[in-house]
Order: C-alpha cells, then sequence, then structure tokens
C-alpha cells in the first residue's frame, strides 16, 4: 500500500494545480485520474474551445478582407481539418501537464478513485484495485453537462458540448439550449462557421450572469450578425431521428412553435461528479449536489478538502486553480509549515470570461446588484468607439463600464463586451484584490495607443472627467 502526505483525487485545473504546490511545498503528493491529465479544462472544455474560436475569428476576417484593404477569394473552412487543430493544442497541454507531473516528482496513479476512509483511497482500473493512504485528501473531481430530462444528449443530434467540439458534420440549422458562457460561445462559433443559429433561454437575458447593458448589447450583436434569440423561452420537448430535431418552443408570450433543426446543443448547466466517491458512507456535507466548503477549502470531515466544480459557484477553471493552491498550502501549514501563510478568496474577486465574438468580461458587482447590496454608486462607461486602437483594429464595437462606491471610491464592478476584453478585465481584478479605489486607477498612467486607455477613460467617466468623450 503506498503512502503519501497528499493525495489529489482528479487532474483538472484545480486538482493538477494543487498538487504541484503541494510538491513544491515538499509534501510527498500523487494524483488520481480516470480519464486525461489535465481534466475537462484542458482535454475538452477551456483550451480546446478556444482553438475553435480562433479558427471562427480568422474565417470571420478573411470573409470581411474587404475592409481592411485585402483582398481574399475563394474562402471556406474545412471543419474537420479546424477540429483536427482544437484536438491538437489540447494534446500539446495534455502532454504538458504530465511533463509538470514528473518535474515536480508527482505519482500519478490512473484510475476510478473512491474514497474508502478520509485518509484512505481504492483505485481501480481495468478491474484491478490499489489502495492509497495519505494524511490528507484533496476531491477534484469537477462535474459533467447537465442533461434535458426529457432528451438526454445522443451525441448524434442532441449534443452536450463534448460532442459540439468534436462534430462528426457540421449543422446547418443549430439550436442551442442556454445562454451562459458555453452556449454563447458554440452558437458564436457554429455562426461564424456559417450555420444558422438560434439562441433559447429560459431567463429575461442572455448571459444573465453579466450586467444587464452587458446582456442587452451582446443580444443586439449577435443578432446583427444573424443569430435568432428568444429569451423568456423555454423547450417544451425535443424529439430527434436520421434527419435531424424537432423542437417544441414555448415562446415569451406563452405560444408554442414547432420549428426543425439539424442538431441540438444543449447547455443548461452542469452537475457535480460525485457519485461513487464513497462520500455518503463518510457523511461529508454537501449542497445541491456540490461539496460544501470552509474559505479554505475543507469540508466537514477532517483531513478531507474540496475544490473547483464539486464545491460552490462560480465554476470556473481559474477559481478551481486558486482553490487549489489555497487548499494545498493551508495543508502544508496543518503539516507544520510555518512559512506558508493562505489567503480565503473572496468571490468577488473572480473575474468571468465568455470568448464569443465580441467577448464578454467582468469582475465584481454588477450596476443592479450593487444596488441591491446599498451601495450609492458611481457609474462609468466608456465605448470603443472612443478609442483609437478599436478603430484602428476595425473593432469600434464594444463598451467598458465601471462601478465605484460613491462614498470610499472602491471599485464594485467592472463590465465589458468588446474585442480583446478577456485579456482587459485582469487590470480591474488586480485593482480589486488590492482594494485600489478611484484615484488610483486616475492616477494610473495607460499606454497609448491600447485598448486599455478605455479603462481608464470609463474611471474618469463615473466621476465627470472622461477625456475623450
Amino acid at each position: 500500500m503506498s503512502s503519501y502526505d497528499l493525495i489529489v483525487l482528479g487532474s483538472g485545473p484545480g486538482g493538477y494545480v494543487a498538487a504541484i504546490r503541494a510538491a513544491q511545498l515538499g509534501l510527498k503528493t500523487a494524483i488520481v485520474e480516470r480519464e486525461n491529465l489535465g481534466g475537462i479544462c484542458l482535454n475538452w472544455g477551456c483550451i480546446p474551445t478556444k482553438a475553435l474560436l480562433r479558427s471562427a475569428e480568422v474565417y470571420h476576417y478573411m470573409q470581411h478582407a474587404g475592409a481592411y484593404g485585402l483582398k481574399a477569394a475563394e474562402i471556406s473552412a474545412d471543419i474537420d481539418a479546424v477540429v483536427k487543430r482544437s484536438r491538437g493544442v489540447a494534446k500539446q497541454l495534455n502532454q504538458g501537464v504530465t511533463h509538470l507531473m514528473k518535474k515536480n516528482k508527482i505519482t500519478v496513479h490512473m484510475g476510478d478513485g473512491k474514497l474508502l476512509a478520509a485518509n484512505k483511497l481504492a483505485v481501480t482500473k481495468d478491474g484491478k484495485t490499489e489502495e492509497l493512504t495519505a494524511k490528507h485528501i484533496i476531491l477534484a473531481t469537477g462535474a459533467r453537462a447537465r442533461d434535458l430530462p426529457f432528451a438526454p444528449a445522443d451525441g448524434k443530434r442532441i449534443w452536450t458540448y463534448r460532442h459540439a467540439m468534436v462534430p462528426a458534420e457540421m449543422p446547418t440549422k443549430l439550436l442551442v439550449i442556454g445562454s451562459g458562457a458555453i452556449g454563447i460561445e458554440f452558437a458564436s462559433f457554429y455562426n461564424d462557421m456559417g450555420a444558422d443559429v438560434t439562441v433559447v433561454e429560459m431567463m429575461d437575458r442572455i448571459v444573465p450572469v453579466e450586467d444587464a447593458e452587458v446582456s442587452d448589447f451582446l443580444e443586439k450583436a449577435l443578432t446583427k450578425q444573424g443569430m435568432t434569440i428568444l429569451t423568456g423561452a423555454g423547450v417544451n420537448s425535443l424529439k430527434s431521428d436520421a434527419k435531424g430535431v424537432t423542437a417544441e418552443i414555448k415562446a415569451k408570450d406563452g405560444s408554442v412553435t414547432k420549428a426543425e433543426f439539424s442538431h441540438c446543443i444543449v447547455a443548461i448547466g452542469i452537475v457535480p461528479n460525485t457519485e461513487n466517491l464513497g462520500l455518503e458512507a463518510l457523511k461529508v456535507e454537501t449542497e445541491r449536489g456540490h461539496v460544501k466548503t470552509d474559505p479554505m477549502c475543507r469540508t466537514n470531515v477532517a483531513g478531507l478538502w474540496a475544490i473547483g466544480d464539486i464545491t460552490a459557484p462560480p465554476w470556473l477553471a481559474h477559481k478551481a486553480s486558486h482553490e487549489g493552491v489555497i487548499a494545498a498550502e493551508a495543508i502544508a501549514q496543518a503539516l507544520g509549515n510555518k512559512d506558508v501563510h493562505p489567503h480565503a478568496m473572496d468571490p468577488k474577486n473572480i473575474p468571468g470570461c465568455t470568448y464569443c465574438h465580441p467577448q464578454v468580461a467582468s469582475v465584481g458587482l454588477t450596476e443592479a446588484k450593487a444596488k441591491d447590496a446599498g451601495h450609492k454608486v458611481k457609474v462609468g462607461k466608456f465605448p470603443f468607439m472612443g478609442n483609437g486602437k478599436a478603430i484602428a483594429l476595425g473593432e469600434a464595437e464594444g463598451f467598458i463600464k465601471t462601478v465605484f462606491d460613491e462614498a470610499t471610491g472602491e471599485l464594485l464592478g467592472a463590465h465589458m463586451v468588446g474585442a480583446e476584453v478577456t485579456e482587459l478585465i485582469q487590470g480591474y481584478t488586480i485593482g480589486k484584490q488590492a482594494e485600489l479605489v478611484e484615484t488610483d486607477f486616475m492616477q494610473t498612467v495607460f499606454a497609448h495607443p491600447t485598448l486599455s486607455e478605455m479603462m481608464h477613460e470609463s474611471v474618469l467617466a463615473a466621476y465627470g472627467k472622461a477625456l475623450h468623450i
């Protein structure tokens, strides 16, 4: 029986980062993975989808070459080649994680893990089982796509994100159910690749976790690109056959219509991978299926920790990675390391990014939530149209919005839609983490010409000092 200081169950962006940080701190560490090192994010999620979206973006620019004074003739897309590139990117990163495990002397056990006790794990592969023990165990088993109860994904006509990443054929008429980040990213990808896309969202606006003004802007932009977007709507039934999918869609006004599609992507949320882990026998506390933890990622069972998508939202890869570091440092501290000082994470300082076209990024409270929380706010907005770099790029659609507390100058939230905003958001995230106030942003020099100048202008606009609008 192998024995460790720490075993991490699951090797996604939470698990493998936790293992690396633990190894850096001198802990004898093992990781257990049933499928691919790097988990869903590297192999079937964040990374390969960005590769697909990059291909769609290049294709979009080729189709609009004339707008840049260029000529591109006989443009076409090869979906098989696009998918092949995406899979190659995923494979490269999977190999990178394999290298990191070796470099940090982390033992990898491939197989299905199940808790036998708070400090004991059984790993089963090809019918053979080995038992491992550890002083501490981190659960990082992630989550999977939620199925429609009346129409589970079959991989042929009804897809989850996983099927949508390796399509056997290009959809001609695509239904996307759900307009969170995953739904909107795939809607954007397939729309750019030439499919006729319809998005159905049961909430009253798309990307419903974002600021209302961002949702409104994005809906108009995607509609202009040719998408059909139905908000306040639901799918009553979904039937598939060899030819396609028939959906019964209930509109906002209560009317029900039938529509035909070639394929359907279901993006209605996630289900945590907590089954068959042995949690019930150990009486691990859960809430709506997700494992409950304290701010340091401890469960209610001593020596057992949980991070990432099996815990509370937001369900984001970077949140899981950061929790992995917190848990690893807290475990090292518990084992006697006096040089580590783990800090709990503030969920309000976790940025969110959606890589559709145009991109969406945000951190902190929306304007509405800030007001609901009792803040008297100052709000600044600055349009891409007022920025020289955005105009030069031919990407003059979008805006940046900042929300400040009027009394203290605290940055409560930042919300962006437009080109490259997923890269820009980190400036505000650092500001929130460092507890900067409006004068700190105002007195910072922003390089010219850059898109980041809009961040400066948005802050200035909140206080009536914008220079370029």
